[in-house]
């Protein structure tokens, strides 16, 4: 990448490949990476609302606002987007660098430890495979609003199946083409919601009820959690971020598909800055009017979708089954992400020797077809809401994917409270991203052409400092009615992570190189290779091209 770069005389000089020290046990085998670059700019831009947009929106938010009331629900979501921005800006500025398979997995792996990309590889495969079943299940559940019967079940477990093996093994452009689909409806839907609620709240309704803020003032603008006054306020706080985390993640999958993206520094950035975008409006706008249209202390906020609780007040009986259907579809999309994200992870540690060498293994089209095939073997889990409850095996499969992230406010009542995230991944993405800018400041090196945030490396700072006290507070209900099993549910993942850390770290005895010895050049294309030379033509000022200035 040295033709795309500008490094003055007196940094340190690049390693080459055959330099890097015996003791780093990261061994990238670019002879296996046979993926082939089939996205483009609307697949990634429609990936990242795709990715990021759920049920964690559309069904995640009445549990927010019942947890900490309207006011509440907005402070905590405004907080979680600056994190949630660091970290953005922090693995796109590494994806633009490095668009190569693996990812945040291999940015690991090269920059901070080879443990650390191993414990973070196998922990993010495990974690998205068994999201898997979990989003079937959860598909299954909302069909119900629909069909009762259970022993259809399994038709749409296996419809559900067969539709995910062959999008995913079609081709990289069969599953962006779906995402396209996915994130149309669910853009549609988020902005007929937003719309159709503000309407709802001025009074257009059929019973023409002009709500404003009314329940603002009462039952109020924040909910006491566990404790009375503004105690218990502060904790619904504390309580209410790591479910509000978990809706507003998975825009690493934009990363994730960077080795297979067409012109991947100039697409991936664009995404990028369109996830922040949907941030600011379509979950502070959602917030803002759900929490406007229900009231925080209504009894079935946290077990059904808030706008279809709002609609249905208003006296609107048709909406709510379109926005089940769409929410079904949401729910079919994240499963989807989650066979995409789970094969490229197993892909990608293959490819640098932390996996079997068999699932580096991809078709003519570049398709990674064992480790497609593995991950969604997953899928097959879901088979067990034949003999029990939706609600029941879903909640047990968001305790087994608690061993791979955080979990929310465990009560026996609550679905998505439960739901499990892996907030430690953005502590890792952005410790890396801190190496990996310290480290091209040491050697001189200014990436020409390459986006670079202008609030980095503080941005990444703030979103370490926050991701661990997410991490700290995860399972803090636990402590007012303490219960083993959910006190360990809630804090497994931190010895899981330390145990696959260590045990490589101790087995390979790998060690932290320092910066002066880090590997920015290998296996990374120039912009030439990536199609991105454009990136390298000076920018004329917008004032300048008017002939004002």
């Amino acid at each position: 990448m040295a033709a795309d770069l500008q490094t003055p005389a007196s940094s340190v000089s690049f390693l080459s490949p055959e330099k890097i020290p015996e003791n780093n046990a990261f061994q990238y085998q670019g002879d296996l990476d046979k993926v082939k670059r089939q996205l483009g700019r609307q697949h990634l831009q429609m990936i990242a609302i795709a990715g990021c947009i759920g049920t964690g929106l559309f069904y995640g938010l009445g549990e927010i606002l019942a947890l900490c009331g309207p006011l509440g629900a907005l402070l905590v979501y405004l907080h979680v987007s600056t994190v949630v921005y660091g970290t953005i800006m922090s693995i796109g500025e590494m994806a633009a660098y490095a668009p190569i398979s693996g990812s945040v997995v291999h940015y690991t792996a090269r920059w901070l430890d080879p443990a650390a990309g191993f414990a973070l590889g196998w922990n993010y495969c495990y974690s998205t495979a068994i999201s898997i079943p979990l989003e079937i299940t959860a598909l299954t559940a909302f069909v119900s609003f629909w069909d009762s019967n259970s022993s259809h079940a399994a038709i749409y477990i296996a419809a559900t199946i067969v539709g995910l093996f062959v999008i995913n093994l079609f081709g990289v452009r069969w599953f962006g083409n779906s995402e396209i689909l996915f994130a149309t409806l669910k853009i549609m839907l988020a902005i007929t919601l937003i719309i159709g609620g503000l309407v709802i709240d001025l009074g257009g309704g059929p019973d023409h009820d002009r709500i404003g803020f009314r329940y603002w003032i009462d039952p109020g603008p924040m909910v006491s959690t566990l404790e009375p006054g503004a105690l218990g306020r502060f904790i619904g706080l504390l309580v209410a971020i790591v479910p509000a985390a978990f809706s507003v993640s998975g825009f690493e999958l934009i990363a994730i598909g960077a080795a297979e993206s067409v012109q991947p520094r100039t697409n991936i950035i664009r995404a990028m800055k369109f996830v922040v975008f949907r941030l600011v409006f379509f979950y502070l706008c959602s917030v803002i009017i759900v929490g406007m249209l229900i009231p925080s202390n209504y009894p079935e906020l946290s077990s059904q979708s808030p706008f279809v609780i709002a609609f249905e007040r208003a006296g609107i009986n048709v909406l709510p089954s379109i926005i089940n259907a769409i929410i079904i579809s949401s729910a079919y999309s994240t499963a989807n992400t989650c066979v995409f994200t789970a094969s490229r992870i197993l892909y990608g540690l293959a490819v640098q020797k932390q996996a079997p060498k068999i699932f580096a293994t991809c078709t003519k089209g570049g398709v990674p077809w064992v480790a497609v095939i593995i991950a969604s073997l997953f899928s097959f889990l879901a088979f067990m809401t034949v003999s029990s409850s939706a609600s029941t095996v879903f909640n047990w499969f968001v305790s087994l994917s608690t061993m791979c992230g955080l979990i929310g406010y465990v009560t026996p009542l609550s679905l998505c409270d439960r739901i499990s995230i892996t907030i430690h991944r953005w502590t890792v993405i952005n410790t890396t991203y801190l190496r990996y800018y310290y480290g091209l400041k040491l050697h001189g090196i200014v990436p020409r052409g390459i986006y670079r945030s202008p609030l980095q490396p503080y941005a990444a700072m703030w979103a370490i400092f926050w991701s661990v006290f997410y991490m700290l507070i995860s399972g803090i209900s636990v402590f007012w009615n303490f219960n083993a099993s959910s006190f360990i549910a809630s804090y497994i993942n931190l010895p899981v992570i330390l145990c696959l850390f260590i045990g490589y770290k101790l087995w390979y005895k790998t060690k932290i190189q320092p910066l002066a010895e880090l590997d920015f050049t290998s296996h990374i294309p120039t912009l030439e290779e990536t199609g991105d030379e454009g990136l390298l033509l000076e920018k004329v000022p917008f004032l300048q091209k008017l002939g004002i200035v």
